[in-house]
């Protein structure tokens, strides 16, 4: 079990990761032992330490998932004026990232919730044509156990936040 503040702190992060980059990254591993990363937009934590992200365009990831449930889940805030502030400062405010050790599920049909969701997060650019090609078809989600945590870290510039 994740310490409630600790769970506060990774949904900001993950937060401020997905509005910096658009993404994070799932780290799976073939049935060779090789590694892939995929880019996910549709990420949601729950409040009770659990996830969900819509799973349409990720073939290798699916591929992998059905010999592997687990995974990694990467979240990186890459927001230039976090990290010029921080360079500037000498030290980050915050936690900047955050490595998610994971059991992903079965694909199941989203909930109007999760439907609801996704809309509003894709809101923005739903009048482009980007948009309505890649996100007009979200309809299977995997559910996201998350069993640990681990900060990502540069030491020198974190030792206040440990």
């Amino acid at each position: 079990m994740i310490l409630e503040k600790d769970w506060k702190n990774i949904q900001h992060v993950f937060s401020s990761a997905q509005k910096s980059s658009l993404h994070a990254s799932i780290a799976t591993v073939d049935s060779l032992g090789q590694p892939t990363i995929t880019p996910i937009g549709t990420i949601f934590l729950n409040d009770d330490q659990t996830a969900y992200f819509f799973d349409t365009y990720t073939d290798k990831l699916s591929e992998n998932l059905f010999q592997n449930s687990k995974a990694c889940i990467q979240a990186i805030n890459t927001n230039k004026w976090f990290w010029l502030s921080s360079f500037i400062k000498g030290h980050f405010d915050q936690y900047f990232g955050v490595r998610l050790y994971v059991e992903i599920g079965d694909l199941r049909p989203a909930t109007e919730q999760e439907k609801l969701a996704v809309a509003h997060r894709t809101k923005p650019l739903q009048w482009t044509k980007g948009s309505q090609l890649i996100w007009s078809e979200f309809t299977q989600v995997r559910n996201v156990k998350i069993n640990t945590f681990r900060w990502v870290k540069y030491p020198n510039m974190m030792e206040h936040l440990n």
